[in-house]
């Protein structure tokens, strides 16, 4: 049986499409090679997280609050007092009058209580939380950056099976060009092989810019002159979330709680309450009263009354604040205080279950991509690859239309594109719930901040 011209470059094109998909994929898996040697997503993480500012910043500010803390547990500095007492205005001699004299004091005031001890324990805690904070960033770039890395590795698989799809239909144009020359092929056929050719050079520019789109996205992290780098980054999709595994696996069925209560967000909220109680401690305080100590020396120059050199005097005083009157001040301090701690339980209270509740809606969604993500790779795929191939055994055999052979082929690349896009939501998912349940695995070294000189004053 002689077969139409048309179908024979169909038949063509059925036996080079594994050929293009083998060396597609052999070409790829060097390349994926490669470039997990040179950058891999651990990598990307590990480079973003020394190059942020911001831990920086948190870790400065943390550091200065310590240093802080250390200040405000100081004693004030002594008070040194000179001056002249008893001095004639007839005269102004020292010598005149035994009441003139010239006295040298010192004064010193103590904390109330142990009031100075609980400012630096506050100041301390506070330098905690902050210090969480760098762990919080951390968390947040890992999780940026796989999001990214996962976008780039949707749009560099599309790309791929897009130019796989894009030269069998390029092959496709020339048989049914050459066939419609010689008046063997309709017109239609020729310019609807054009237009899906034009549609796919469309899709693939609109692939590039995206992943420019991306790249760009990933330099805040890791430097403007990363990009003139990152030509050569192949991301991948195919995440290994062993460590969340783990995780999910020692929560099943008993909640998300404890492993809530281990994120930074919550350790900062046990932190604040900590702060908070100390302040209250601070509060009590303020019904001890307050000491302070006063010594002056006074040296007479002035014969007494007998003639004989006055000696000289000395004088020693203890002051006491006495606080009677506590109801507009300490008690209202006090009651504060305690209304702080009231109010950062409840806060954390509430973050808890704002988390636990992403969580679970988290875990709802990645139950649903799994199993959407599995009828696609196990019939949806399969049907619409033997679809295409019966629509093209139908076109040889002249049972079905050029027309058909496109949209088969279209059905076909819109469900393999779909169904990579559900594998990276499903990790995208992942990634979420990596952040909120310490999934990631990074090595972050503590940032390095220059210590200020220190300048004395004359």
């Amino acid at each position: 049986m002689i077969k139409h011209p048309i179908a024979l470059a169909v038949s063509a094109i059925i036996l080079l499409a594994p050929t293009a998909q083998a060396t597609s994929s052999a070409g790829a898996t060097q390349q994926s090679q490669a470039s997990a040697q040179a950058l891999s997503l651990d990598t990307l993480i590990n480079l973003a997280i020394a190059n942020d500012a911001n831990r920086t910043q948190y870790h400065a500010q943390s550091q200065a609050m310590r240093d802080t803390g250390i200040a405000s547990s100081t004693l004030k500095d002594p008070v040194l007092k000179v001056g002249v007492g008893g001095l004639p205005t007839d005269s102004f001699r020292f010598d005149q009058d035994p009441m003139t004299n010239i006295s040298v004091g010192m004064m010193q005031q103590f904390g109330r209580g142990d009031t100075l001890g609980l400012q630096n324990k506050k100041a301390q805690q506070q330098a905690d939380g902050i210090e969480l904070q760098v762990k919080v960033r951390e968390l947040d770039i890992a999780n940026s950056i796989t999001q990214l890395w996962l976008e780039l590795g949707f749009q560099q698989h599309s790309e791929r099976v897009l130019k796989e799809k894009r030269s069998l239909m390029v092959e496709m144009e020339r048989f049914i060009q050459t066939n419609y020359a010689i008046g063997n092929s309709e017109s239609q056929d020729l310019i609807r092989s054009q237009l899906q050719v034009s549609q796919l050079d469309d899709k693939l520019h609109a692939n590039r810019q995206m992943q420019s789109r991306l790249l760009s996205q990933l330099s805040e992290w890791l430097g403007s002159g990363w990009l003139n780098q990152s030509s050569d980054l192949n991301a991948n999709i195919a995440t290994d979330w062993g460590r969340l595994e783990q995780q999910l696996t020692s929560q099943s069925g008993s909640g998300y709680f404890n492993l809530l209560n281990q994120h930074p967000m919550a350790k900062m909220a046990d932190i604040q309450i900590a702060a908070n109680e100390t302040q209250v401690s601070i509060a009590e305080e303020a019904y001890k009263p307050q000491f302070g100590v006063e010594a002056m020396y006074a040296h007479r120059q002035a014969p007494n009354m007998r003639g004989a050199p006055a000696p000289d005097l000395l004088s020693a005083y203890v002051t006491m604040d006495i606080p009677l009157f506590t109801g507009n001040r300490q008690d209202k301090n006090h009651a504060a205080a305690q209304h702080q701690v009231v109010a950062s339980k409840s806060s954390k209270d509430a973050l808890l279950a704002q988390m636990n509740a992403k969580v679970n809606a988290l875990m709802m969604d990645r139950h649903n991509l799994i199993e959407r993500f599995e009828r696609y790779q196990q019939s949806l795929l399969p049907q619409a690859k033997a679809r295409t191939r019966a629509v093209e055994r139908g076109y040889e055999n002249n049972t079905a239309q050029f027309s058909d052979v496109i949209t088969a082929s279209s059905d076909e690349l819109a469900i393999e594109i779909e169904a990579l896009r559900l594998e990276t939501d499903l990790n995208i998912v992942s990634s979420n719930l990596a952040y909120f349940l310490g999934g990631f695995e990074y090595h972050a070294e503590t940032p390095v901040i220059s210590q200020p000189s220190s300048t004395k004053q004359p």
